[in-house]
C-alpha cells in the first residue's frame, strides 16, 4: 500500500476511498484481470455510487483501467460525499430512534406527549395536502426546514438591500424649555401657543402619547386659527419625557395631578379642557376621573384604550385584537407580563439614535392615507424634531412605564364617567336611600361635554375601541370619519382643526377684550380736584 500511494502507477482516490468502505485487508492492482466474487461486489458498490468502477474506466476487452479525467473524478467524489452523508443521515435518524425509545414514559414525556398530542391534532388537516406516499413527519420537517431557510435567504437579500442607505442619527437640540417646579420640587417643561393668559376665551390642555413630547399638542394647528377662536394651548412633557424630571412611582392618580398643579401655576383660574390622542387619551380619561371639577370638556382623537379591560366583550376583544401585527401584540403582552424585556426593543428601535420610520419604531399597520401623510416633508420634519425631544433623556424606564399603565389596573372603568348617582355605603338600605335622596354631593361622574373623534380605516386604535368607549359612556359625542386614518384627520388638517374648533366652542368669537387697568389713586387725587374747583367756583358767585 506505501508503494501504490508513492509512483505513478500507485492507487487512486477512489482505491482510498474504497480501501475506507472494505475491508483493507483486499490488495487492488492496477489492472482487473480476474474478478473474484469480493471484487466484483465492490465493483457493484462501486457502479451503485458512481456508475463506473471504482478503480478507473475500464476499456472494454483490454480488462486495463483507463486514465480518468478531472471532471469524472470531481463527478465520482461528488456523488460519493452525497452517499457518505445519506448513509450518515439514516444512521443519525436510526440512532435518535433508538435513544427516544421509553421516553415517553418518562416524566418529560408523558408532559410533552399531551401537547404535542394537542398540537398534531389541530394540525392534522394539513397532512391532506401531501402524497399518500409521504410519513408526514419527514414530510412537514422538511417543509419545515425549507421554509425557515427561505426566512433566512430573504433577511440576508433585505439586509443587502438596506444597508446600502447610511441611517440618519437623530438630532438633539440644546435644551431651552420653559419649566415650572410642582409642589413635589419635579421640574415640568411646558409649552404655549394662541393667545395671552389674560385675554384666552379658552385654554387647552393637552398630554402627549407614547413615543411624543411636548411639542406635539395638535400637530401644524395654525397659530391664525388659535387667536381666531381665542383658544391659549398648552402642552407639556410627562415624567421622563423631553425636558420633565422623572416621577418615582407614577400612575394614572399622579398624572391627574400634575396636570391640576400646572394649570394652576401657569394662572389657569377656569376651566379647562382636556385634549387626548391616541394613547395620551389614557392621561385624558385620568383626568376625567380625578380633577372633573376643573374641566371644561374633553376632547378625544382615536382614543387608545385599555386592551385588558375587563368590561371588553369577546367580539370586541377580536376585533381590536385582529388589527394589530403580531409585533404590536408582542409588545402588549411583554407590557403585561415581562416588561423588563421592553428595554431590549426600546434600545434597538428609537433609543438607538438613529432616525427610523414611525410605523416601524411602533409596528403600527397604516392606512393608505396615513402613509401619504408620512411622505409629506413637513410632517417628516415634525416627526423627526417630536421624536427626538421624546428620547432626549435616553433612559427607557419613562417608555416602559407609560406602556405598562396602558395594560394595567387604571384604578377605575370608563363606566365610572358617566355621570350616576353615588351610592353612599353598601348594602340594600344605602342603595335605597341613595334612590329617594336629591342631595347634589350624591351624583359621580362628568357632567360636561365628551367629543370623541374616529377614523373609521384606524388600524392602529380600531373603531371598535371607540365603539367600546362609547358603550361605557353613552353621553359622549362620537364623530365617525369615514375614509381617514390615525393620523390623516388630526394633523396638518387646517380644514379638520377648524371643524373640531366649531364642534367644541361654536362660532368663533375672538380673543377677549382686555379692558385698560386705572389707577386708582389717580381717579381720586381727580376727582378732589374737581371737587374743589367746582367749589371755589360757587363761593364765588
Amino acid at each position: 500500500m506505501a508503494s501504490a500511494r508513492g509512483g505513478g502507477g500507485g492507487m487512486t482516490w477512489q482505491d482510498e476511498l474504497a480501501s475506507l468502505v472494505e475491508d483493507t485487508g483486499i490488495r487492488y492492482g492496477a489492472g482487473v484481470p480476474e474478478a473474484d466474487e469480493e471484487e466484483r461486489d465492490a465493483r457493484d458498490l462501486g457502479g451503485r455510487v458512481f456508475e463506473k468502477g471504482y478503480y478507473g474506466v475500464y476499456e472494454e476487452g483490454t480488462g486495463a483501467a483507463a486514465e480518468e479525467s478531472l471532471k469524472e473524478q470531481l463527478t465520482g467524489f461528488v456523488m460519493a460525499t452525497g452517499e457518505m452523508l445519506r448513509e450518515l443521515g439514516h444512521g443519525c435518524w436510526d440512532i435518535a430512534q433508538q435513544s427516544l425509545e421509553g421516553v415517553e414514559e418518562t416524566y418529560v414525556g408523558k408532559k410533552v406527549k399531551g401537547h404535542w398530542t394537542v398540537a398534531s391534532q389541530r394540525l392534522e388537516f394539513l397532512n391532506e395536502y401531501l402524497p399518500e406516499d409521504r410519513d408526514p413527519v419527514h414530510a412537514w420537517s422538511v417543509i419545515v426546514g425549507v421554509f425557515l431557510l427561505a426566512l433566512l435567504v430573504l433577511s440576508v437579500n433585505s439586509g443587502n438591500e438596506t444597508s446600502v442607505e447610511l441611517p440618519r442619527k437623530l438630532y438633539i437640540s440644546p435644551p431651552g424649555a420653559s419649566r415650572i417646579q410642582l409642589l413635589d420640587g419635579r421640574y415640568v417643561a411646558y409649552q404655549e401657543k394662541g393667545v395671552p393668559a389674560e385675554s384666552a376665551r379658552f385654554c387647552m390642555i393637552a398630554p402627549h402619547s407614547f413615543l411624543s413630547s411636548r411639542f406635539a399638542g395638535i400637530p401644524g394647528v395654525k397659530e391664525s386659527l388659535l387667536e381666531e377662536f381665542g383658544v391659549r394651548l398648552v402642552t407639556y412633557d410627562l415624567p421622563g419625557f423631553g425636558e420633565s424630571d422623572p416621577h418615582l412611582s407614577r400612575n394614572l392618580n399622579s398624572s391627574a395631578m400634575d396636570m391640576l398643579h400646572l394649570a394652576n401655576a401657569l394662572g389657569v383660574t377656569d376651566k379647562f379642557w382636556v385634549v387626548g390622542y391616541s394613547g395620551g387619551a389614557m392621561h385624558a380619561w385620568a383626568a376625567v376621573r380625578y380633577i372633573p371639577d376643573r374641566l371644561a370638556g374633553v376632547a378625544l382623537f382615536a382614543p387608545m384604550a385599555n386592551p385588558y379591560d375587563s368590561s371588553l366583550n369577546k367580539e370586541e376583544i377580536h376585533k381590536i385584537w385582529d388589527k394589530w401585527t403580531m409585533k404590536r401584540k408582542l409588545m402588549f403582552v411583554l407590557a403585561r407580563r415581562i416588561p423588563s424585556l421592553l428595554s431590549y426593543f426600546y434600545h434597538k428601535s428609537f433609543l438607538s439614535g438613529e432616525y427610523g420610520q414611525p410605523e416601524k419604531w411602533l409596528s403600527l399597520s397604516l392606512g393608505k392615507k396615513d402613509k401619504s401623510l408620512l411622505e409629506e416633508p413637513t410632517f417628516r420634519e415634525f416627526w423627526e424634531k417630536d421624536v427626538s425631544e421624546s428620547v432626549r433623556q435616553g433612559n427607557p424606564k419613562p417608555f416602559i412605564e407609560e406602556a405598562v399603565l396602558q395594560v394595567s389596573n387604571w384604578g377605575f372603568s370608563l363606566a365610572d364617567l358617566q355621570v350616576q348617582r353615588q351610592h353612599q355605603g353598601k348594602g340594600l338600605l344605602s342603595w335605597l336611600k341613595s334612590l329617594y335622596s336629591q342631595a347634589e354631593h350624591e351624583w359621580a361622574g362628568f357632567p360636561g361635554p365628551i367629543h370623541i373623534w374616529q377614523g373609521m380605516d384606524d388600524n392602529v386604535v380600531p373603531p371598535s375601541m371607540t365603539d367600546f368607549a362609547r358603550r361605557m359612556i353613552p353621553g359622549a359625542t362620537l364623530h365617525r370619519l369615514l375614509g381617514e386614518g390615525h393620523l390623516s384627520y388630526f394633523c396638518f388638517c387646517d380644514d379638520c382643526h377648524r371643524q373640531i374648533f366649531s364642534a367644541l366652542f361654536g362660532t368663533p368669537q375672538g380673543p377677549l377684550m382686555i379692558e385698560p387697568e386705572v389707577d386708582q389713586s389717580l381717579t381720586e387725587e381727580y376727582i378732589d380736584e374737581e371737587e374743589t374747583t367746582l367749589h371755589n367756583s360757587t363761593e364765588q358767585e
